[in-house]
């Protein structure tokens, strides 16, 4: 009898160890195929749970076109797909085919890695029909940084399906805001960027169309580029772009001459001054244009830069460029205290179960992938974020389709130029309170740009109210949108 107490005993300690860890085990399970728009929980930021979005009663198929200003008074079309929010018809401009190879671990786009310069005027119609040769996994194409109409964004299973080996797929959208961009593929991209699927995108503005010197940094197995190449590359240019196509920071430095950061992810720095013996941070997936006094040499850490005849490299300064004092203050366009939403995102990390897999995953307020919030706005919504970093990592946090400005960083409030930007570097113990206009219908992802951090949860999405998916992650185009 006393055998029989002690294995029950023993079976009740069991289950009640074991019982709870089945249960995380199959609540971690993540279909093969499903609907992004339907995972997680929807979290409405205090606001409400209907809309007043812009489109009337016709979908945007019907009568909006990228571009276009909807009805200033109407009501939102119930079930908007996410494939008719396209961008306009007509001639383009600029039209570029791009051919994606893939042999081995390395991926190519015309032969090439980086991929070609896209080069366009602002105002332009650009075209780009992408050609899948030979990469196995599927590709699509991600326009990094330009707010596009979402069905043009480039992310498999929510806004297109991966190309196939093969087939072909074409990107049209107007290039309407001057900056430095850049282009990279949506589908199992921790994999194809790393290793070589992207280039650079660079739309100039009517009054100047001097392009400057791009510099897209890229780590090659363990070897920085610059264009890539390792080392020193010739530079003649007082205008230098650089991208860092990485996955985690960089820190930039001049050499030579004294400078100014111009712009960050594409908008202009208001009243930039002129400094020296600063350091640049530039996030993964960020861009900095900078204006050097004369051609001298910008550094980019690894041994490559960019540098006249003759300019040898400084030690890289201890002193940081602080974006959050640079420049003066300029008007935003609307008012932040006048909020229709706010929202938190906090990044955390914890033991658990991802897709049924034991690990120390990320979480966003708290949760483990799927079971993360879904940002839900209405078109005109003013919208105020909270982004906090309590990982020990840095996260570079890239939101699609909008661009953030910085309101403050752990308590500070910015004094500076409107820091405008689309990827944003949020270290160990920061708290950074950003804004933005919702004014870009969609389905769009908001994750950490440190592209391996995607497949181990660290994503979220911004989805306008009234918006329906088009698309699925799995599915018969083995959709992996990271």
């Amino acid at each position: 009898m006393r055998a029989v107490i002690r294995a029950v005993i023993a079976v009740s300690a069991s289950l009640a160890v074991v019982g709870p860890i089945g249960f995380f085990w199959s609540d971690s399970l993540v279909p093969d195929t499903y609907d992004m728009a339907e995972m997680g929980y929807p979290d409405y930021g205090g606001g409400p749970a209907g809309g007043h979005d812009l489109y009337g009663d016709q979908p945007p198929a019907e009568h909006y076109r990228y571009g276009d200003e909807p009805p200033a008074e109407s009501h939102h079309y119930a079930g908007i797909s996410v494939a008719d929010l396209k961008g306009p018809s007509g001639t383009p401009d600029v039209a570029v085919t791009l051919t994606t190879r893939q042999s081995g671990n390395r991926y190519t786009v015309n032969g090439t890695s980086p991929g070609p310069e896209i080069r366009a005027v602002q105002g332009q119609l650009i075209q780009v029909t992408l050609v899948n040769e030979s990469v196995r996994a599927g590709v699509t194409l991600h326009w990094h940084g330009v707010d596009v109409p979402n069905a043009e964004d480039g992310v498999a299973g929510i806004t297109q399906d991966a190309v196939r080996p093969g087939k072909t797929y074409v990107y049209r959208f107007v290039a309407r805001n001057a900056g430095t961009y850049w282009y990279h593929s949506h589908q199992v991209s921790h994999v194809q960027v790393r290793n070589g699927l992207f280039g650079a995108l660079v739309i100039l503005p009517r009054a100047d169309a001097h392009p400057g010197a791009v510099a897209a940094v890229h780590t090659y197995q363990g070897k920085r580029t610059i264009n890539g190449v390792p080392g020193v590359s010739g530079l003649a240019d007082r205008a230098v772009r650089v991208i860092n196509t990485d996955s985690g920071p960089i820190r930039i430095w001049v050499s030579g001459t004294s400078f100014q950061v111009i712009a960050i992810d594409g908008r202009d720095v208001h009243e930039p001054p002129v400094v020296e013996n600063r350091a640049v941070l530039v996030t993964a997936g960020g861009r900095v244009d900078l204006r050097l006094s004369r051609p001298a040499r910008v550094d980019v850490g690894g041994g490559a830069a960019v540098a006249a005849p003759g300019i040898r490299a400084a030690a890289l300064p201890r002193a940081m460029l602080d974006f959050l004092s640079y420049g003066t203050p300029a008007p935003l366009g609307f008012d932040p205290a006048r909020s229709d939403r706010r929202f938190r995102y906090d990044i955390g990390r914890r033991f658990g179960f991802l897709n049924g897999k034991p690990g120390n995953w990320w979480t966003v307020n708290g949760h483990l992938f799927p079971n993360v919030p879904m940002f839900m706005v209405s078109t005109g919504d003013i919208v105020r974020m909270t982004i906090h970093n309590g990982t020990g990592e840095v996260h570079p946090m890239h939101l699609h389709g909008h661009h953030m400005v910085v309101l403050s960083r752990n308590g500070v409030a910015s004094t500076g130029s409107p820091w405008w930007t689309d990827s944003l570097d949020v270290l160990q113990g920061d708290t950074f309170e950003v804004a933005f206009v919702a004014d870009n219908p969609g389905i769009w992802a908001d994750h950490c740009h440190n592209l391996k951090h995607v497949p181990e949860g660290l994503v979220a999405h911004l989805m306008y109210t009234g918006i329906r998916s088009s698309f699925l992650v799995g599915g018969p185009a083995r959709n992996v949108p990271e």
